[in-house]
């Protein structure tokens, strides 16, 4: 007899499992809140007038996702390619400041250990960055990388990426380039894990150096028109039944096992009953529907109202003009709100945007704000406290302010036709209120988060703040959490069928023989060489000692 799964949320982790669920044989349903599925990945239309989408955020894809990537590979796209082959390459990345030199970042494959020394050296970006501060941030990451698992796990998961890197005690522009990564994550670095911190630091330097892989891939097209449609419809082919507008308010259990989930539709209530149950929402969603009953079955969840939310979110301008900028995404360095942008029509193949609009419209930058906190330059106001219009009038400000210097205006008010802010953002009587924010991996907060496994023996968990080797709120652990979670399905069901891939994160094999150093040290109770000595040279002698 086929056995049942009921699915609860149709985002990036709801859809990958019934992915991998559809195709060993189990019956699928998907119950979603919105309207539309894909989550925060899903493309919005600006408008009932028009064929134009936006989105909560950019779509971007670094080297180092396998798991979803291995997903869309399995997706069909037309007669012969999959949803994989609509994934492209970008080359570039612009550096750009309101003071001080903007620059175009390049990539080369290191052959030497020191070169990889001064790959590690942020001040390739910038010289307005000290060698001295470069050579320390270069060897606070070889420490990194020469440090055993279970250091990172328990020692270096326990402070900021601030303190890791000693940020406070350096100049303005090593700050600024210890925040970068907050340009992906919506995390400061002052409250950030330096574990998760600099392991995806360390992956996104990776994926530049890594000739086997593309450093950064985005969408040729609108994430739901490129991605999300064309897997919901095979899905369907394979099965599945999708259900939106139907948010779950109740999951009703015993200590033993999930006995029902109470669902709102758009008419009535319905109690689901499955063998089996997924929970695919976000953590904040799951939050919401903890009882005492479901902490006492699943204790793994009972401290997960402990796990912090950030605001990072996207906002999309519209354009007379295409204005590429570069091939690639713009990190705006000293921008107060933390954006990022990429203009997308030069990537997008079958999307015409003049097309798609009323013939007004040639080009889109898609931008994100990460930092909601700090005072813009406009208002000198942060932007969870401004009004919608003015976060619109605001950062178009910053972007002009980055980008129009010199004599040189590249953008103008005059090729502004249209803006799109994420509809998350709602106003209030104070500013404005996130209504999809994002998980984030502070200080210490691993120890909140469950395994996509609980004692409840038929209810698992498919969400990003799951546990999982990528470590970081994103489609990619998404879909990682989402494989451990039918693989406890198909170890507790008896069900004959291959097990989801797991990848572990990679790192340079160089490094091996002295992380099994380190691992030695670790049991023996003593610190890594790195933390020893001031000025953290030990780590670099070593390497060099290595290479003789």
């Amino acid at each position: 007899m086929t056995q049942t799964v009921a699915i609860l949320g149709g985002g990036i982790g709801g859809l990958s499992a019934a992915h991998e669920l559809t195709e060993r044989g189990f019956e699928v349903t998907v119950y979603e809140v919105k309207g539309r599925f894909g989550g925060k990945a899903r493309s919005i239309p600006i408008s009932d007038e028009t064929q134009v989408l936006g989105e909560h955020g950019f779509r971007f894809f670094p080297g180092f996702y396998r798991h979803v990537t291995d997903t869309m590979s399995r997706i069909p796209y037309g007669e012969h390619h999959t949803v994989a082959d609509n994934l492209v390459p970008t080359s570039q990345s612009l550096m750009a400041r309101m003071t001080g030199e903007e620059a175009v970042a390049s990539t080369k494959t290191p052959e030497t250990l020191d070169e990889w020394a001064e790959t590690l050296r942020p001040g390739n970006s910038s010289n307005t960055l000290s060698s001295s501060e470069a050579r320390f941030f270069a060897e606070r990451m070889l420490t990194l990388l020469t440090s055993c698992d279970k250091r990172r796990e328990n020692e270096l998961e326990n402070i900021s990426w601030w303190d890791y890197i000693e940020a406070e005690r350096m100049s303005e522009p090593y700050q600024q380039l210890a925040a970068v990564t907050q340009l992906l994550v919506a995390l400061r670095p002052q409250d950030g894990s330096a574990r998760t911190f600099g392991q995806i630091y360390l992956q996104l330097i990776r994926g530049q150096l890594d000739p086997s892989m593309e450093a950064e891939r985005i969408l040729n097209g609108p994430t739901s028109k490129a991605w999300i449609e064309p897997w919901v419809t095979y899905l369907e082919d394979n099965g599945v039944e999708f259900i939106h507008d139907a948010p779950v308010t109740a999951i009703n259990c015993t200590r033993e096992r999930v006995t029902s989930v109470t669902v709102d539709k758009t008419s009535s209530t319905e109690e689901v009953q499955a063998d089996y149950y997924v929970a695919a929402l976000p953590v904040e969603a799951m939050v919401e529907l903890l009882t005492e009953e479901l902490r006492r079955g699943a204790p793994s969840l009972a401290r997960l109202d402990r796990i912090d939310t950030g605001w990072m979110s996207g906002i999309q301008f519209y354009l007379s003009e295409d204005i590429e900028l570069v091939h690639g995404h713009q990190l705006y360095l000293d921008s107060p709100w933390a954006l990022t942008s990429i203009s997308q029509q030069q990537f997008w193949e079958e999307y015409i945007l003049s097309g798609e609009s009323d013939g007004t419209i040639d080009g889109v930058l898609s931008v994100i704000i990460s930092d909601w906190d700090k005072p813009g330059i406009l208002y000198d106001k942060p932007a969870r406290d401004c009004t919608p219009d003015e976060i619109k009038a605001e950062t178009w400000a910053q972007l002009k302010a980055h980008l129009n210097r010199n004599g040189t205006e590249r953008l103008s008010d005059d090729v502004l036709v249209e803006t799109f802010l994420n509809p998350a953002i709602e106003e209030t009587d104070t500013g404005v209120v996130n209504r999809e924010p994002l998980l984030v991996n502070t200080a210490g907060s691993l120890r909140y988060r469950p395994s996509a496994a609980t004692k409840l023996a038929n209810f698992v968990l498919a969400s990003d703040y799951v546990r999982t080797n990528t470590d970081l709120a994103s489609m990619e652990s998404a879909n990682e959490a989402a494989r451990r979670a039918v693989n406890a399905i198909l170890k507790h069901s008896g069900v004959r069928a291959p097990y989801c891939k797991i990848w572990e994160l990679e790192e340079p094999r160089i490094f091996k023989p002295l992380k099994a150093q380190d691992a030695i040290r670790y049991q023996l109770g003593l610190p890594h060489p790195g933390e020893t000595f001031k000025g953290i040279s030990t780590p670099s002698r070593m390497l060099s000692l290595r290479s003789r």
